[in-house]
């Protein structure tokens, strides 16, 4: 199985399981890697209540740590984080970059303005938002950051659909200026699995920014986003069809930010 770099750990307060566990189901599910990769502090703090504090990251390189030990050689470990593109994000991200030697970083949307739109807490927004002003927010401030060359990879493109607030009409209007975003960049994205398991009811992103991204020649990575160990490479074999199907047939390893190439799974 493909490696699986998008996943968390209790630190961000909506996640269980000790780092053993994790490693465990990576070595069930016979992943090439296994990374890790928790929401970023993010100031000032409190910010909210689901990542972890500044203070708290020395305990996050000991998690790491100890899923190195338990791994032991057995499969690759990678230490990442998932950072919020926020306004005047910039500096706080640089700073973070210099705290631990990284192997990758995930850039994520899930703020527009003070509001995380991917939280059930304020589902009740949606129905009061004019869907197509959200998703024009949203991707601007995608295409935004993917502009910013910060990060190593791009993470669940449209989590904009989450709660299946989608726009009519052909939605290409949307995927298109960013997909140029991302391919100017130089990052990858990913093809988060989780989105199965929410109200849309489908991956991050859709087949048709997949079958856009991978026309551009952006490459990609599979993810779980776990927030569980037993859901660690969930519906990897599903997701690799995907990615077939757009026309991968390969897809990308980090180590210290750089990358090489393996075959997606027959």
């Amino acid at each position: 199985m493909p490696a699986d770099y998008h996943t968390h750990t209790p630190l961000c307060r909506h996640a269980e399981g000790e780092p053993e566990a994790y490693i465990d189901a990576a070595l069930q599910a016979n992943l090439t890697e296994y990374g890790i990769s928790d929401h970023a502090p993010a100031i000032p703090e409190p910010f909210d209540d689901w990542r972890m504090f500044e203070a708290e990251l020395p305990e996050y390189f000991r998690w790491i740590e100890g899923a190195k030990s338990h791994a032991a050689g057995k499969i690759p470990v990678r230490a990442g984080l998932e950072c919020d593109w926020l306004t005047g994000c910039e500096p706080w991200i640089e700073t973070l970059r210099g705290k631990y030697d990284w192997d990758y970083l995930i850039g994520s949307v899930h703020y527009l303005g003070d509001w995380d739109f991917d939280n059930p807490k304020w589902l009740g927004r949606w129905a009061q938002s004019d869907v197509d002003a959200v998703w024009s927010h949203y991707w601007k401030t995608y295409a935004a950051m993917a502009e910013s060359g910060m990060f190593d990879i791009m993470g669940h493109p449209d989590l904009v659909k989450k709660f299946s607030y989608t726009p009519s009409g052909d939605l290409d209007r949307f995927y298109e200026p960013v997909i140029d975003a991302i391919a100017s960049s130089g990052s990858v994205i990913e093809l988060n699995t989780a989105g199965w398991h929410k109200p849309c009811a489908e991956a991050y992103p859709a087949p048709r920014f997949l079958e856009l991204a991978c026309s551009a020649g952006i490459g990609v990575v599979i993810s779980s986003d776990a927030h569980s160990p037993h859901e660690v490479a969930r519906d990897f074999s599903r997701a690799t069809e995907w990615a077939k199907n757009a026309g991968y047939r390969e897809t990308v390893l980090f180590e210290k930010h750089k990358r090489r190439s393996e075959p997606l799974p027959d």
